[in-house]
């Protein structure tokens, strides 16, 4: 009896302990993207919210009796074995986003190998939620379109108001004012930051599974949506109260407040939906 309890004591500490020293690398990668790219500053929130949600459903999931090792069984050990190859093939090649998902797919297995099947089923939300942190470079790549995309329905709402605006790309021209839309006005921060809103939603509440997949997919179109209304607004501003008012205190202070505004959106949209009520055992 003293050795099992010693045993499951000591095992997670020392399992923690090798894992971060064999994924340090990573996290220190991690890290300094969360401090220089724009798009993923909300990774400071991704980690401890999912850690968050692990405790509690690891605490409302019925875990009280400890958990159950199964060291030999196929699916966690494979997971296991395959997520620590691809994490030092993708590490030793310095692809430090791929050796991040697979460093996901480590925690998994560990979870998976030493905790249980019952036990990895209930943290795998929490544990899939982590992929948000990983900066991915696909997400910079879509600020061009995004923009031009946004500059073009932005200025065409502008024109059908009434205002002589010349669109040319991600570029609009007003009689008395430029504006160019660029990386930090594309949306693709709020398309990341709305998705991962929809993502805690659709975990958090009770509801079909069709509806609360197609909450997470109109998160995309929503944030595109309030991105376009923004900029379009801009150029209302710019073209009645000139260029300074408009990038001004109004283009710094109009991204929180719209943003705002998408969340509060979502919540009547969980409702029509038909997802109302908030599952206890994972909140």
């Amino acid at each position: 009896m003293k050795l099992a309890r010693s045993f499951s004591t000591y095992l997670p500490l020392a399992l923690a302990f090798f894992f971060l020293l064999l994924t340090w690398p990573v996290w220190r990668w991690i890290w300094g993207e969360w401090l220089q790219n724009l798009y993923y500053s909300h990774g400071f929130v991704v980690v401890p919210l999912a850690g968050y949600l692990a405790w509690r459903r690891a605490r409302n999931g019925g875990n009280a009796g400890g958990v159950e090792p199964n060291l030999l069984g196929s699916g966690g050990l494979a997971l296991l074995v395959v997520s620590l190859l691809a994490y030092l093939w993708f590490l030793t090649r310095g692809t430090y986003y791929l050796a991040a998902l697979a460093m996901i797919g480590l925690i998994g297995g560990l979870v998976w190998t030493f905790g249980g099947a019952r036990l990895a089923r209930q943290l795998a939300f929490p544990i899939a939620f982590l992929i948000l942190m990983v900066p991915l470079p696909f997400v910079e790549q879509a600020t061009l379109p995004l923009a031009r995309l946004t500059g073009a329905c932005s200025g065409a709402i502008a024109q059908a108001l009434g205002l002589n605006v010349l669109i040319a790309g991600s570029e609009l021209t007003l009689p008395n004012a430029n504006l160019v839309i660029g990386a930090q006005c594309s949306g693709i921060s709020s398309i990341v930051s709305l998705v991962g809103m929809a993502l805690l939603l659709a975990y958090a509440l009770q509801g079909p599974a069709w509806a609360r997949v197609l909450l997470v997919l109109l998160a995309v179109p929503l944030a595109m949506l309030g991105n376009i209304v923004r900029v379009a607004s801009l150029i209302l501003v710019a073209h009645y109260s000139g260029a300074d008012a408009a990038f001004g205190f109004y283009h710094n202070g109009s991204g929180p407040v719209v943003f705002a505004i998408l969340i509060l959106l979502m919540f009547p949209l969980t409702r029509l939906l038909g997802c109302r009520t908030v599952r206890s055992e994972v909140l």
